[in-house]
């Protein structure tokens, strides 16, 4: 099992324990800190990743900017991968496709999802990452590409 996903079932059920473990991927990460994620549920194939609307998130209309947007897609979509491929595979983000598909004027959730990953070659696996708004309208949808392949003896 990936370490991160040890450290959130250990940590995920405890009180503070999903705030304890966004911190700790911030430390680990720490340009995602800038907007303020909170880890909602992590699993093999399944990430949920949320953050609040304010201030430091804005943009000059008032709603969540688009690069915040995107951020949370990629912090979604990078944890989920560490996840979910075999221990003997690394990633890498290879390009990213966005729609921006309405104004986000709540707090956000992102739920990405992957397939099954095999071991073998180099592959481009495509991560979905939608992001929702608090009454589950799709704000934004992202499909990141990442770079996997083995990882070096």
């Amino acid at each position: 099992m990936a370490k991160a996903l040890e450290t959130w079932n250990f940590l995920q059920a405890k009180p503070f324990g999903k705030f304890l473990f966004s911190k700790a991927v911030c430390w680990k990460a720490p340009y995602f800190s800038t907007i303020g994620p909170r880890f909602e549920e992590l699993a093999v194939g399944r990430a949920r990743v949320s953050m609040r609307k304010r201030r430091a998130v804005q943009n000059h209309i008032g709603t969540v900017h688009a690069i915040a947007m995107c951020n949370l897609a990629e912090l979604a979509a990078g944890t989920l991968m560490e996840v979910s491929i075999p221990a003997s595979m690394r990633w890498l983000p290879k390009g990213m496709q966005v729609e921006y598909l309405r104004k986000a004027e709540t707090d956000l959730e992102a739920i990405a999802t992957v397939p099954a990953v095999e071991e073998g070659a180099g592959l481009d696996v495509p991560v979905v990452v939608e992001v929702r708004d608090r009454s589950g309208e799709l704000a934004c949808r992202a499909t990141i590409t990442m770079w996997v392949t083995a990882r070096r003896k």
